[in-house]
């Protein structure tokens, strides 16, 4: 582990140890209603960042191999709760058992063999192809068109965009793609993170209710800029400079938004508040990587074609 990695994960661990210290203090103190239930989530928040931080922190610490299967595993989880809540036929359950123990496992199979060229494709082309060839079988054209959408979103968003996280590793030697991987998860979580501080403190107008009610406009650009600053500051562990960090940081703090707002809107469409329960005080899996949906395969295209 270098220099600049256990400064990042040192600063990341200071930040959480001022967190539950002001979390405690709050606990403590407060006394309305509202102000309790604000502080118990804050705080469910932290303690489930203390676990997330040390999970990530150690796969990327035991190298490639535990970094690509700690990103499947929570591709198969995101995947798993995409469709406990989306209804599904008896038609589809051919190819989504081909989705789960097939395709999600041939994905990450094929970025544990560095096969970037078919790994860029084998979803989108193949998998494409082949699902609804398989789901024909059982005879049902009841929706044939929306059913077959749906598995192709599920794979897509769940497996497909999420996997470009892990493969970052398996850039040229020119980067590093663990210090690249650190950089993508902090500047898009620490973007949800400020939005949500931005938007408890001076929230007013909201933004898109319908879709996500919670978020407000002046947390929305308060969480961007203040993600945006971070990933300025951290440009020294990456191949950037000062201002090319500011920009790759918009780009993928926006997308990051949008991962999030276009889940959020399929959740609302679902009639469902949280894809899960696993994470305390964040909801499920897919609830807390939907931002690296959008985020992860930009950010990837960004530094292969720019940096590599």
């Amino acid at each position: 582990m270098n220099g600049p990695l256990l400064h990042v994960l040192g600063a990341i661990l200071g930040i959480l140890v001022v967190a539950s210290a002001v979390g405690f203090v709050l606990a403590r103190r407060a006394t309305d209603p509202a102000q309790i239930a604000t502080i118990r989530n804050l705080n469910a928040r932290t303690r489930s960042w203390w676990v997330m931080v040390f999970v990530i922190g150690g796969a990327i610490w035991l190298g490639e191999v535990a970094t690509i299967l700690l990103f499947g595993w929570l591709s198969f989880m995101a995947l798993r709760e995409f469709w406990t809540l989306t209804p599904s036929h008896r038609g589809d359950h051919r190819a989504l058992f081909a989705s789960f123990f097939v395709v999600l496992p041939a994905q990450y199979a094929l970025l544990l063999d560095h096969w970037y060229g078919l790994g860029s494709i084998f979803i989108p082309v193949y998998a494409f192809l082949i699902l609804p060839a398989i789901a024909t079988l059982a005879g049902d054209a009841k929706d044939f068109l929306a059913r077959s959408a749906k598995v192709q979103w599920g794979l897509m968003l769940t497996v497909y965009c999420v996997s470009y996280a892990p493969a970052l590793l398996l850039l040229s030697p020119e980067v590093d793609g663990a210090m690249l991987l650190i950089y993508l998860i902090v500047v898009v979580q620490l973007s949800d993170v400020f939005q949500y501080v931005w938007g408890k403190l001076i929230g007013k107008r909201r933004f898109a209710p319908g879709i996500s009610p919670s978020k407000t406009l002046e947390g929305l650009v308060g969480g961007w800029l203040s993600a945006i600053a971070v990933g300025m500051l951290l440009h020294g562990i990456t191949p950037f400079n000062l201002w090319q960090a500011g920009l790759v940081s918009a780009v993928i703090v926006v997308a990051g938004f949008f991962g999030g707002f276009v889940l959020s809107a399929i959740k609302r469409d679902l009639g469902a508040k949280d894809w899960g329960y696993v994470i305390e005080g964040h909801g499920g899996v897919l609830d807390r990587i939907d931002s690296l949906t959008f985020a992860a395969p930009l950010f990837f295209h960004i530094v292969r074609y720019f940096w590599t």
